[in-house]
């Protein structure tokens, strides 16, 4: 990573290595909220020059700090240690100044501010549009706020504070001090930087001192406490691990650490934003995602996305959004593009998988948890989606497939949503209407998980019709996408119901649906491993073999994290332990080439025989789903999978090769947490298994 990110809340911060956002940056770094860029710099400066970079880290995902110094060669050095947070809003920034010269020091200290106050899209240079302008920036006593009316009439300010005497703001945006420090003597100034929104008045413009009041928050030490607080009681809620295999335990704590990173609440309950620095918003398809890797270890997740979902769900036919009614949204945006309807992201629906999986997270949180209450809140939505699923199955010929409505839209709308992903043999792309395969069974999946569901909320004859209409699509799809000389199925079918032949890993994810019958099970699962499909740290999105097949091509030939943990639980689900095995081998050996062991969003597809994965040119990192990668090799490898509608838990244990002990402690599951242990046998034969508690209500079966 070429970068340094921290994030709590709807807040992040994205800069340079040396904790820099520089004059003119054109790489994105800045504070963002709202989609929109509350600082465009903040560069530190000594006697007016940068200091030169000591060090940087970013191993706890929520505090990152930067070691610097000015010095003179033999002589000595001013080292400055910068170090921040962020805590409810406000981005905490202590910098440290030590004199190592062994005389005094007289020194001017500063640190230049600006902000654009760009719809984050402008950053990107993804969207154009008609804008607003800046207010300009106004100095007050230890304080200078940078201002912005928007075209949609909100007025966007940053506040920029400080706690110590001494400091001068200048109308450029800097805050300067002059200190005298003694030989080995520090001195502490820390910054509190505030992005504010406030709708702008009809009337005349009103003065700062009149729409604005300040309250002093916490010191930099009490935040911090607060901060770490909050990460102990996310990781006392979650499941905990310990294994003799210190690339899985340090992958699942990471894991666990990024996900409380990337949690965050727009006002119906926690969910997932899917990655930084890019998309720090919630999704349909990633959320949702995320929230089902969460389930062994936290599936109250589940709940808040499953809400956030179900507030923004579709009403209406809007082909500007590509919006139907029961529809479930791609992505929502807040940004001045946005809120002037210049973009259709208010939310965005373009796509064909968030309603399916919206359906199947319901089924599999009432799987885990017994939980019927969430199912009865949320079933008007349920019904909307079901009705919408129905609607676009008959409008695709007995398969849900999609078409790009939206001018500003995305022209594929599964999960490899690039122009060049759905592509046939003879290098054509393939056209729309096009039927996806795994997002077929995605559909398989939500209507059979639903069964038990409407069966208990006394609806017999809906869960007998869902029942009926899940096995009329298997049928349908075994007949249409099957690739008999592959041995595999389809990626898709095209708007002629044409087959793309493509070899990819979509279809694996079918294994998860349990749509396939069981021998053609077997040769998908195998499939996956081939030489071909599989680098040796995990499974390639696209063969070697087929047309398309580009190592360093997003979606057709790299390596997906989250599409290998999609895969896997259909691996450790159907039984098969020594292919889930080799994938989850393959990733951790790749995670350890990544900085803090974390498994980015993608990979490029080269061979592992190179001696290390290649990384991906520009890549989210860290990545909600990939950071949940690590909870499903946990799931797969205790071969957990509960059964709340039979009262059962389905407990097969392997550990993959290197692995030989494993304990997983307080699993939520039904009323209760479940522990075990998992020990290989000395002969390597076999694993001794041994419940350590079962507080469920749900029996055990092998």
């Amino acid at each position: 990573m070429d970068y340094r990110v921290i994030k709590e809340g709807d807040v992040f911060f994205l800069t340079g290595l040396n904790g820099d956002i520089v004059q003119g940056d054109d790489q994105g770094h800045g504070l963002y909220t709202k989609d929109t860029r509350f600082l465009s710099r903040m560069e530190l400066f000594i006697d007016g020059e940068k200091p030169s970079l000591l060090s940087s880290t970013g191993d706890k995902s929520y505090v990152a700090s930067f070691r610097l110094m000015k010095d003179a060669k033999d002589e000595g050095a001013i080292e400055v240690l910068r170090e921040r947070f962020i805590y409810d809003g406000v981005l905490y920034e202590r910098c440290t100044l030590t004199n190592y010269f062994v005389t005094d020091s007289n020194i001017e200290f500063g640190v230049s501010f600006d902000a654009d106050f760009q719809d984050m899209f402008l950053v990107r240079k993804y969207r154009t549009g008609e804008v607003g302008k800046m207010e300009g920036i106004r100095t007050g006593d230890q304080e200078l706020t940078l201002a912005y009316v928007g075209a949609d009439k909100l007025r966007r300010q940053t506040r920029i504070a400080w706690d110590a005497d001494g400091g001068n703001a200048d109308d450029t945006g800097t805050v300067s001090f002059s200190l005298s420090l003694k030989a080995k003597e520090q001195k502490v100034i820390t910054f509190f930087v505030t992005p504010m929104t406030e709708r702008q008045p009809a009337a005349e413009t009103l003065t700062y001192e009149e729409t604005l009041t300040y309250e002093e928050g916490l010191t930099y030490e009490e935040g911090l406490k607060k901060l770490e607080a909050s990460y102990e009681a996310w990781y006392g809620n979650s499941s905990q691990l310990q294994s003799d295999s210190a690339l899985f335990s340090g992958l699942y704590q990471r894991g666990l650490q990024d996900l409380r990173m990337l949690t965050t609440d727009v006002g119906f309950g926690d969910t997932t934003v899917a990655g930084l620095p890019w998309f720090a918003v919630p999704f349909g398809r990633d959320s949702l995602i995320t929230a089902l890797f969460m389930l062994p270890a936290n599936p109250q997740l589940a709940k808040g996305t499953l809400r956030t979902l179900a507030a923004y769900q579709g009403e209406k036919t809007d082909p500007w959004r590509d919006e139907q009614p029961g529809k479930i949204m791609h992505e929502i945006r807040y940004g001045e593009l946005v809120t002037t309807n210049q973009s259709p992201f208010s939310p965005y629906y373009g796509t064909i998988d968030s309603t399916p999986l919206f359906l199947a997270l319901i089924g599999e949180y009432y799987r885990w948890t017994g939980d019927l209450s969430l199912a009865e809140e949320l079933k008007p939505n349920v019904l909307r989606a079901l009705d919408y699923i129905d609607a676009a199955l008959e409008a695709g010929s007995g398969f849900m497939a999609y078409k790009q409505e939206a001018e500003k839209g995305f022209p594929n709308q599964g999960w490899k949503d690039s122009a060049n992903s759905i592509i046939h043999e003879n290098g054509e792309y393939a056209e729309s209407p096009i039927a996806l395969s795994e997002v077929q069974g995605y559909v398989y999946q939500a209507k059979q998980s639903l069964v038990p569901v409407f069966a208990e909320l006394g609806e017999p004859e809906l869960a007998r019709k869902l029942e009926t209409e899940a096995e009329e699509l298997r049928v349908r799809f075994e007949a249409a996408f099957w690739m008999e000389d592959e041995q595999c199925y389809a990626i898709a079918l095209d708007k002629d119901q044409r087959q793309v032949r493509s070899v990819t890993s979509n279809p694996g994810h079918l294994l998860m649906s349990g749509l396939p019958e069981e021998s053609r099970s077997k040769a998908q699962a195998e499939r996956m491993l081939r030489s071909d499909m599989f680098n040796g740290y995990g499974i390639r999105t696209m063969s070697t073999g087929s047309t398309g097949y580009y190592p360093v091509s997003y979606h057709n030939g790299s390596v997906w994290p989250h599409d290998n943990a999609m895969i896997l639980l259909g691996l450790g689900k159907q039984g098969f332990k020594a292919e889930a095995g080799k994938v989850i081998s393959g990733l951790l050996q790749a995670s350890v080439h990544f900085e803090y062991q974390r498994l980015p969003e993608l990979f490029c597809g080269h061979d592992a025989k190179l001696g290390h994965p290649v990384p991906y040119p520009t890549t989210c990192s860290p990545q909600a789903w990939a950071a949940g990668t690590s909870i499903v090799f946990l799931q797969a490898m205790l071969g957990l999978y509960p059964n709340a509608a039979k009262k059962e838990i389905a407990l097969s244990p392997f550990l993959p090769e290197g692995m030989n002990e494993l304990k997983a402690e307080r699993i939520a599951i039904g009323s209760g947490h479940l522990s075990v242990s998992v020990v290989r046998k000395a002969d390597g034969s076999a694993f001794h298994v041994e419940v350590l508690e079962n507080t469920t209500g749900f029996d055990l079966v092998s």
